[in-house]
């Protein structure tokens, strides 16, 4: 028969447990994982910025800072991040330092997208213009004169304006900093509520922070901010991969060596190592490409360029079809990235020295070709004309006889009489035999 003693210790000790549940969960660290959302707004710090809300989800973070410095970036990257931002059911902070950095263009919608906007001294956010309406000669720098170009800017205007309504911020100046590229510092933002939080420094920003009530996709949070643990969010090797390959510059690398190696690979069939690096890199560059705005046209310029390369060395054109293929080669690589947001343009610097590179290699080809065609021929028939030899006999009454003409002996036909030991010189050739005529000279090698 059990002890009557037992149940009710066991119901004692349940109980016990369950209120200590609670007190175990309170004393649980609580992090704020820390994102560093420097330079340009890109495919890749998209993905980087997409697994640090998902890590901070499953880590039961209570907080995730982006600490920003952009210059902007490509609006379908953009788009992601402020998506992410908005589900996330941890608050999101975008913090814009150190000081002297800056939240521009695509970095000001990430801005109005947080649950809080905060700003280091000394920083500035705005200049929110699309940039294909930047860069014209209107008076202003958005004023769109086509109908694409309304489209762009109405479009960008909404966006930027129903993210100011959702988190409560000044819409008026958003779309000032849209349809005029308007720009403020730190302080100017703050007074005019387009940020929440100035602070000098992380600790300064987690400290104003505390006790503040915010939304999330999950419902309303306070903040407790007092002796949380910033944890770093660094980024692994595929963003790293990312970032480098998505480059615009390496890009257009991987894609020149990637057509040249097949074509090394076709001019010498089984040396393996040129074909397999040139699909290598070809398939990384059209990897690249994909997820960067690129103008086909000048994609398909720069291929022209190097077929009408490739074909002057099997089609004597004298230089027009190399010629036409770097006109074609240089458009296509200067049209090749189709924008012109800061950081995704190719170095003009290296598109011009290997544009040079490319002239330099016609001009000495072309060189060599006209001077070999200057150059004496040294075979067939014409090889011996005006040359001069030896009679190896005197020349018969019907003027026949036999020469030494460069080590080999001829029978000759001559109309002047010819003794042995004298010099002939070749007139013409008929068949087989020379006619020459008496000289007083010989060639060098023949005396």
């Amino acid at each position: 028969m059990p002890h009557p003693g037992k149940p009710l210790a066991a119901v004692i000790l349940l109980f016990a447990l369950g209120l200590s549940l609670p007190s175990l969960s309170t004393n649980a660290p609580r992090t704020a994982l820390l994102l560093h959302v420097d330079g340009a707004i890109s495919p890749a710090m998209a993905d980087y910025v997409l697994h640090g809300l998902d890590a901070a989800a499953e880590q039961h973070a209570k907080l995730v800072i982006l600490e920003m410095d952009t210059p902007g970036g490509l609006d379908s990257a953009m788009r992601d991040i402020i998506k992410a931002i908005l589900a996330s059911p941890v608050p999101v902070v975008t913090y814009v330092a150190p000081s002297g950095a800056r939240a521009a263009s695509a970095g000001t919608y990430i801005l109005y997208a947080s649950h809080i906007a905060a700003m280091a001294p000394a920083t500035n956010v705005g200049a929110a213009t699309p940039v294909q309406l930047m860069g014209g000669h209107s008076p202003t720098p958005a004023e769109p004169k086509t109908a694409e170009d309304r489209k762009i800017l109405n479009d960008a205007v909404a966006y930027i304006r129903g993210l100011a309504l959702e988190r409560g911020r000044n819409p008026d100046w958003a779309v000032k900093a849209v349809r005029s590229a308007a720009s403020l510092t730190a302080d100017q933002a703050l007074k005019q509520h387009v940020i929440d939080v100035m602070a000098n420094d992380i600790p300064d920003l987690l400290a104003k922070l505390n006790g503040r009530t915010l939304v999330t996709e999950t419902g309303p949070v306070t903040l407790h901010t007092t002796a949380i643990a910033v944890q770093d969010y660094h980024r692994g090797f595929r963003v790293q991969f990312l970032t480098v390959l998505t480059d615009p510059t390496v890009a257009y690398i991987l894609l020149l060596i990637g057509i040249y190696g097949l074509v090394f690979e076709g001019y010498n069939p089984g040396g393996v190592l040129p074909g397999v690096a040139g699909a290598i890199a070809l398939l990384l560059a059209l990897y690249a490409f994909h997820v960067l705005p690129v103008n086909f046209a000048g994609l398909a310029l720069i291929v022209l360029g190097v077929i009408l390369f490739v074909t002057e060395t099997f089609v004597p054109a004298y230089g027009t079809l190399s010629i036409g293929g770097l006109v074609a080669f240089v458009i296509g690589s200067i049209i090749l990235m189709d924008t012109r947001v800061p950081g995704f343009a190719i170095s003009r610097g290296l598109i011009g020295g290997i544009s040079s590179a490319a002239a330099l290699i016609i001009v000495i080809t072309l060189w060599l070709a006209v001077r070999a065609h200057r150059r004496p021929v040294v075979s067939g028939a014409e090889e011996l004309l005006e040359d001069r030899g030896q009679a190896l006999q005197d020349f018969s009454a019907d003027g026949d006889g036999t020469v030494r003409i460069h080590s080999e002996i001829w029978n000759a036909r001559s109309k002047t009489p010819i003794r042995a030991g004298e010099f002939v010189k070749v007139i013409r050739r008929e068949g087989l035999k020379l006619i020459v005529e008496p000289t007083e000279h010989s060639d060098s090698e023949d005396t």
